[in-house]
């Protein structure tokens, strides 16, 4: 297993939730390792989720982070600060995420993850022109590969079938990064991951979703019957998984990231729900939280079924998922209590209007 040494990273998206989660972990990992965290600060990124980092490893700490604010398809940025900073490392999250918006509007999610990639990977081409001693590291998603049926899991040669302009434009950005190393011999390596959960998460996804409306005594809304099943993978265990891929994986591979967590969806609501109750966390007024649930108008090409085949990475660079979801969900539930002004903050404005636009309508029928 050959190895790689990361010194200065460029973390894309460092102030999203994956992203923000991974720069904390590789801060607190390596004592070595410098990190500059480009961030364009769209709805879902927020400075306030790594104010402790600035705290210990910004300027006025140990000076190992440093965050700029901009986009990634702002090619003389990038340019000019990978002309700036000898960066050896790039980790790219940067990404619109959420399917659903990518259905009320695909124009943003094209813009930011198919052309904002091409603009990063041609300034990393230029910059890092017949380098061999550099990394290009792109994180994506499951949902390239489309729904499975009852059985079997996705692996890496699962052919691509995506169903939203989300996962469409996913599998754009991964073909793209595989063409840069294959046409131009840019170093990289890409992972596909599962359904991520935990600290620092937007709550327009599920599982932070359906604790602030347990919390808040709103109803929670479940698409269809809630039968569609997901993999769950601790967020802490992914930023375990791209480190590892970066510092040991083989250049030009692909690794699938899972957790071993699949579940139907109304199951997790279900779980979600009962540790409220449990932890005595429910808002005023609510006998149990799982009266809340409300059954929705499912979502235009729900895929019905992912789960990951992750043998690869645990074969090849020994890794393997720590977290039970059980625990992870308990985990979960108890930080978003204990950060209800965070959760405050960034539901405020942009998101309730989200919200409303999304839901408003399904809760009434």
């Amino acid at each position: 297993m050959s190895s790689f040494e990361p010194r200065r990273v460029l973390v894309t998206g460092g102030a999203g939730f994956i992203g923000g989660n991974f720069v904390r972990h590789l801060l607190e990992s390596d004592p070595a390792i410098r990190i500059w965290n480009l961030d364009a600060l769209t709805y879902a990124g927020n400075l306030a989720s790594l104010s402790d980092v600035e705290a210990r490893f910004g300027p006025d700490g140990d000076g190992r982070y440093q965050f700029i604010r901009g986009d990634i398809g702002d090619f003389d940025l990038v340019a000019g600060l990978l002309a700036d900073v000898p960066i050896d490392s790039v980790v790219h999250f940067a990404a619109e995420s959420h399917v659903d918006r990518s259905i009320l509007g695909p124009e943003v999610f094209l813009t930011t993850n198919v052309l904002g990639t091409f603009r990063l990977l041609e300034a990393c081409r230029k910059a890092w022109s017949g380098r061999r001693d550099v990394r290009f590291h792109h994180v994506s998603t499951d949902e390239v590969f489309g729904s499975l049926g009852p059985d079997g899991r996705f692996t890496e040669t699962t052919p691509y079938d995506p169903s939203s302009p989300y996962s469409a434009s996913k599998a754009a950005s991964d073909h793209l990064v595989r063409a840069w190393h294959r046409t131009y011999g840019l170093p990289v390596t890409l992972s596909n991951c599962s359904n991520n959960y935990g600290p620092w998460q937007f709550p327009e996804k599920l599982i932070p979703l359906v604790i602030l409306n347990c919390l808040e005594g709103r109803a929670i809304p479940v698409y269809g019957r809630g039968e569609n099943v997901r993999d769950w993978l601790h967020v802490r265990d992914h930023c375990v998984a791209v480190d590892r891929i970066l510092r040991y994986g083989q250049v030009g591979a692909t690794y699938n990231v899972g957790g071993d967590g699949e579940r139907r969806n109304i199951e997790v609501v279900g779980v979600l729900c009962d540790l409220v109750d449990e932890l005595n966390l429910r808002a005023s007024g609510v006998i149990r939280c799982r009266d809340l649930i409300t059954f929705v108008t499912d979502r235009p090409g729900h895929d019905l079924r992912y789960a990951i085949d992750w043998r690869r990475i645990g074969d090849e660079l020994g890794w393997r998922p720590a977290v039970p979801l059980a625990d992870g969900l308990r985990e979960t539930v108890r930080w978003y209590a204990e950060h209800r002004e965070w959760c405050h903050q960034v539901t405020s404005g942009e998101y309730r209007s989200y919200y409303d636009r999304q839901y408003s309508r399904r809760l009434q029928t």
